[in-house]
């Protein structure tokens, strides 16, 4: 069915949690709390036939009893309840469904007609007469953060932004989206797929493609169900926003662990990795990477070319950072006439009049400034690091304060790094502020950017090679 009637899933006007629960710690006491606390301007109704009000607010017996069909439902109730639930809310009217409860795939329904079915089946047949959409099962949930809904799990919430991270663990989710809360770094959408036995990775793809609130697509992959399908909606997604990917199982020894969250053995690393290529994705291969991937999709500008320069205040940064961009396959900037001539009256004498520009340790914050905007301006430079190891004499946020407003002023991609712990911390949080990319190592760094340029050259390939038949 690809994106019918998925608007109801993603972007609901009203939500009914069944199986909500005032029990501290159960699955419907949670889900409920989340789903109030989160601001969503929505109707929330609970249902659950023990209660009579929740949370201040009046909880319904059953679905017939709500004073409205809800365009999304939230199941958390027992396996054996969830097809005639089901099948009652395609009947009231709703179109989309959460259903976080797990073990359907082993249970069996146990009379009348289709008896003996598994009870994933038997939600399937339910749903299928009504057009009705579901997640899971055995999904940790999802959340919009610009609409201030948290159907999920995590009781973090997330900061509205224009990342979207689908998952087929519902574990790495809850963990992405705590280490992106401290990182101010926001998202559209946190989507855990769970079993995926009817919304898949590639219906998520083909809405997210089209979807303006979304300009870039994170994927953490187990298994590889539909390829052709999954393909098609990739290479779409991917011509028009940057799509990566984090692979699990890149040993068949991974496989049944794998296996154990998803329902299915992963697909041969080698096959995943030809097709991601081939559909203009971006791979990453640890959650590191996928972090600062992260961290460049949400602040950095589209490049224009593929020559960076790095300004460090020591020279073992920026040689470090140098390194990890020529062993990575990327291309250092060449500075123009002009650009030496400037430097030569800036820096002090004897300076290297190349790639790595050493400012020193004492350089001063208005140095540092300066010397980025020089090279921000020179037509033989695409992108500039500015590297900042803590020294006793030059604090760090106020380096951060001099160049993070070069963000706004310059056409290029600008990005930082700020070496260190507690030292540099608050650097990290005024560049990520004035929406500076800002990674922990030059390593980091350098990955980052070379995020970019891989995507700068998938987006050529792909104007290039037509769509196979």
């Amino acid at each position: 069915m690809s994106v019918r009637n998925l608007e109801h899933l993603f972007a609901p006007k009203s939500v009914a949690l069944i199986g909500a629960s005032e029990r501290p710690g159960s699955l419907g006491a949670t889900l409920l709390h989340n789903l109030l606390a989160g601001g969503f301007k929505g109707e929330v109704w609970p249902v659950n036939p023990k209660h009579g009000e929740l949370a201040g607010r009046r909880c319904y017996p059953d679905v017939a009893a709500l004073p409205a069909a809800p365009a999304l439902a939230v199941i958390c109730t027992p396996p054996s309840t969830i097809p005639a639930i089901v099948r009652q809310l395609g009947e009231r009217g709703t179109r989309a469904a959460v259903v976080l409860s797990s073990g359907l795939q082993d249970a069996r329904t146990a009379g009348g007609p289709g008896r003996g079915r598994s009870l994933r089946q038997a939600m399937l047949d339910a749903a299928h007469p009504y057009l009705l959409r579901l997640l899971g099962p055995n999904s940790a949930g999802l959340l919009a953060p610009g609409l201030g809904l948290n159907a999920s799990v995590a009781t973090s919430g997330a900061l509205p932004g224009r990342i979207a991270f689908v998952s087929q663990s519902g574990a790495l989710m809850v963990g992405v989206l705590d280490w992106a809360r401290t990182r101010g770094i926001g998202f559209s959408h946190f989507i855990a797929l769970g079993d995926a036995a009817d919304v898949d990775l590639g219906d998520v793809l083909d809405y997210l493609a089209s979807d303006g609130a979304t300009s870039a697509i994170l994927l953490y992959v187990q298994d590889l169900r539909y390829a052709r399908k999954f393909m098609s909606a990739a290479r779409a997604a991917a011509r028009s926003k940057p799509v990566l990917v984090l692979k699990a199982g890149h040993e068949d020894d991974a496989a049944p662990a794998a296996a154990s969250e998803s329902g299915a053995l992963a697909s041969p690393d080698d096959v995943f990795d030809a097709a991601i290529r081939r559909a203009g994705m971006l791979r990453v291969y640890t959650t590191d990477q996928l972090f600062s991937a992260a961290e460049t999709l949400a602040y950095a500008r589209p490049l224009h070319g593929e020559r960076l320069a790095i300004v460090s205040n020591g020279a073992g940064p920026g040689v470090l950072a140098r390194d990890a961009l020529l062993h990575g396959g990327g291309i250092e900037a060449q500075f123009s006439d002009e650009s030496r001539g400037r430097l030569d009256a800036l820096l002090a004498p004897g300076w290297r009049r190349a790639n790595v520009v050493n400012l020193e340790g004492r350089a001063a914050p208005a140095l540092y400034r300066e010397t980025l905007e020089i090279l921000l301006q020179d037509p033989g430079i695409d992108a500039v690091l500015a590297i900042q190891s803590p020294t006793a004499t030059v604090p760090s946020a106020d380096v951060a304060n001099a160049i993070a407003p070069l963000v706004r002023s310059a056409s290029k991609t600008l990005l930082s790094c700020w070496l260190g712990g507690a030292a540099v911390s608050e650097a990290r949080a005024i560049a990520s502020g004035a929406r500076l990319p800002a990674y922990r190592t030059p390593e980091d760094a350098v990955a980052g950017f070379l995020q970019l340029v891989h995507y700068r050259r998938n987006q050529n390939l792909l104007m290039e090679v037509p769509p196979s038949m």
